[in-house]
């Protein structure tokens, strides 16, 4: 490959790699791409022919078309909007507009006749492929794409250079050294298709090697740089439209829309679970007090908010007495038209960048919505529950305010009540915590869960539980609520996540729309906790496991999203902080570990101290110095300081002793001038010695030949007769 077509090949990779960044980033289609890849062929393949564009063509073709483009903007572009929320996505279709523009004035400039001018335009429009790019995704794909695009550039720009310097040297003459018949003209040829090979395969390493000390530079400043923006970037294209289950309303069905859908919701990092069961876990997100036959809702009551105040990112929602039940979790929560925050149960604080932070009266947590941005927040929670003899010895004495938990709907069916009754009598309970545990078993035991909504009518909970007995957890819920409801136990439904689906690859938990879930929250007043129960049956509460390679590979991807997103996209002051404090650490480990090693040191000395050893030490070191210094003057430094050869040092051995030769030859005043050549300089002076190293100079140096053990030890006999001459002199 001459180095013409490495030039060409690397501007169209530097072009190509920039519109693939922007097909990841999903700025163009499918389609659009095919069409530019097959563009980009075309232009390669009609270099120097006929069928190139003119500049001038070129410019009429654009000016041309940009009458069209403005057609796109202002009447496609509100189909393309509504195309967009109809498929759930969240695109600026202007972007879309702006993305085939971009491509085609890099498509026009591929089919001209190319001057540097133009290089360096598509050059720049490749720049601006990437930023649109960069703006469009948060996801890790779009580093691959970069890290290619980024090589392709480097080798591209020192292409360019070298080109531009090529055109500005002029040629010069010279003698021939050597008779055109000689050996030496016989390999030239190859000689120099070597020569552009190496510089054509030199330049790619060399690229890589910037690109190395370019992240090596930049990634300190990256780490130290200060944060003052939010961590959650905005995005487009990617944000959970019309999500349901989590408003002040909530119809009955509506959670089990949501478990058809498998798409990723948010991921959970647990710290300082203490030893907590992972299936306990549960991603808390709104709760509702009131139910109305069909729907729950919140009531006034419940929907009144306290906003809290931000300490520095942080916000005290409350306390605990023992800081060991603490629990930590680190969200990562996908762009989703709902402002709710979610949390283990019992959230004691939030820490995270977010504009504000309120909570309502039953536990709720929630900020601004967030569809056009992921949010990265901690929160630490109290999961630990009174123990179950402490319950059993509640009496369930209720003041007022908790008669909002009690509330039945209008026309309610007394059939729910008699059922209740029937199944605390066949249990025997005579606690209400032992009456909680009873339902909660009965409707495991004697109901089916399924996602295909068959109850229904204008009392769906009790077609559910005397008619069709199949439903999903909302049914579940709802029926036990209601049916502790009955036996004045103070109850609410709760909405949120099961924890989902754990990824060894990630360390963190991948909770998906599927895992939507709804529970049941009792009131214990003596101990005022809310204690979790779960009626669906266990088909319901099971997480998606996946296997299989296909599998393996998905939970890697995720893990590499997570990491991308977390030390990446969402690095803020949290995760400086963070890294801050694991140098720390580690330097303090440094800094233990040295002063031991320092004390064994010291421990040491009266045995090395010895004057027997002290001899031993003075005596080794001034042997090797004494050796080394004979060796350099012998030499030199460059060789005398190398003890043993390698395979390299007789590679340089091939020149070193030309150079010795000529060192030699000044010192007795024998300088070569710089108009002579070595075979010259050599007949010039008339030293026998002389002219036979400078012909093995030349073999070696001209003739592509090595020289033999023999000939490399008659050549140092050469040099040491000239040393000795010049010792007499």
């Amino acid at each position: 490959m001459n180095f013409n077509t490495y030039f060409r090949l690397a501007s169209y990779a530097t072009v190509a790699s920039a519109a693939l960044a922007l097909f990841v980033a999903g700025g163009v289609g499918v389609g659009l791409a095919a069409v530019f890849a097959v563009v980009l062929i075309a232009a390669w393949n009609l270099k120097g022919t006929r069928w190139q564009l003119s500049e001038r063509i070129a410019l009429v073709v654009i000016l041309v078309s940009l009458p069209i483009f403005y057609l796109d903007w202002r009447i496609l572009t509100p189909y393309l909007q509504i195309e967009f929320l109809e498929t759930g996505q969240r695109a600026n279709a202007e972007v879309a507009v702006l993305a085939h523009l971009i491509l085609f004035l890099s498509a026009v400039k591929l089919l001209q006749r190319k001057a540097d001018r133009d290089w360096f335009f598509l050059y720049l429009i490749s720049f601006f492929e990437v930023l649109l790019a960069a703006g469009l995704t948060a996801s890790p794909a779009f580093l691959a794409t970069l890290i290619l695009y980024l090589l392709c550039a480097l080798s591209t720009v020192v292409a360019f250079e070298i080109q531009k310097a090529r055109r500005k040297v002029t040629a010069t003459q010279t003698r021939l050294l050597v008779p055109p018949d000689s050996t030496l003209f016989r390999k030239l040829p190859m000689r120099l298709w070597r020569r552009r090979y190496l510089e054509t395969r030199r330049l790619p390493l060399v690229s890589l090697g910037l690109l190395v000390l370019i992240v090596v530079l930049a990634l300190p400043l990256f780490l130290i740089a200060p944060r003052t923006a939010s961590s959650a970037l905005k995005r487009g294209g990617n944000g959970l439209a019309g999500f349901i289950g989590f408003s002040d309303n909530v119809t009955l069905g509506e959670i089990g829309q949501l478990k058809g859908n498998d798409e990723i919701f948010m991921h959970v990092r647990v710290e300082n679970a203490n030893g907590a069961p992972r299936t306990g876990l549960r991603w808390r997100g709104v709760a509702l007090d009131t139910f109305t036959g069909i729907a729950w809702k919140k009531s006034a009551e419940a929907a009144s908010f306290e906003d809290q105040k931000d300490e520095r990112g942080f916000f005290k929602l409350g306390t605990t007495e023992d800081l060991g039940h603490l629990t930590a979790q680190t969200f990562y929560l996908e762009p989703v038209d709902t402002p709710v925050l979610f949390g283990a149960p019992r959230i004691l604080g939030v820490q995270g960048k977010l504009p504000f932070l309120r909570i309502d009266s039953e536990g709720a947590v929630q900020t601004r919505p967030h569809d056009q941005e992921r949010v990265v927040y901690k929160v630490f929670s109290d999961i630990t529950e009174p123990s179950p003899s402490l319950l059993r010895s509640d009496r369930l004495e209720y003041l007022v305010p908790a008669a909002r938990y009690l509330q039945l709907p209008d026309n309610f069916d007394p059939r729910v009540a008699a059922l209740t009754r029937k199944v605390i009598m066949q249990s025997e309970a005579r606690t209400g915590y032992d009456v909680a545990r009873a339902i909660e078993s009965y409707l495991r035991d004697n109901y089916e869960y399924s996602l295909d909504l068959k109850a229904g009518g204008a009392e769906p909970l009790s077609d559910f539980l005397f008619h069709v007995k199949v439903g999903h957890c909302e049914y579940f819920a709802t029926a036990m609520a209601v049916m502790l409801r009955t036996q004045g136990m103070a109850s609410r439904v709760v909405n949120g996540f099961l924890p989902g689906e754990y990824n060894e690859a990630a360390g963190a938990y991948t909770v998906r729309q599927s895992d939507a879930h709804s529970w049941v929250e009792v009131y214990f007043p003596q101990t005022n906790s809310w204690v979790t129960f779960d009626p669906t049956p266990p088909a319901g509460r099971t997480a998606r496991a996946r296997s299989g390679l296909a599998g393996y590979l998905s939970k890697y991807s995720e893990a590499l999203d997570l990491m991308w997103f977390q030390y990446v996209v969402g690095y803020d002051k949290q995760e400086q902080r963070s890294l801050a404090t694991s140098l720390r650490k580690e330097l303090f480990d440094l800094r233990r570990s040295s002063s031991s090693a320092l004390a064994r040191g010291q421990s040491l000395l009266p045995l090395i101290a010895r004057p027997g050893v002290v001899v031993l030490i003075i005596s080794s070191v001034l042997i090797v110095i004494i050796f080394l210094a004979g060796r350099v003057r012998r030499f030199g430094w460059h060789r005398g300081l190398k003890v043993w050869q390698s395979g390299s040092d007789l590679e340089s051995f091939r020149v070193d002793f030309y150079e010795r030769l000529i060192a030699l030859l000044e010192s007795r005043g024998l300088r070569r001038e710089p108009h002579q050549t070595p075979l010259e300089f050599a007949a010039a002076i008339g030293v026998n010695e002389a002219q036979a190293i400078t012909d093995a100079y030349n073999r070696v140096r001209f003739g592509e030949e090595k020289l033999s053990d023999s000939e490399r030890k008659r050549i140092e006999e050469f040099l040491s007769a000239l040393e000795g001459r010049r010792r007499e002199n």
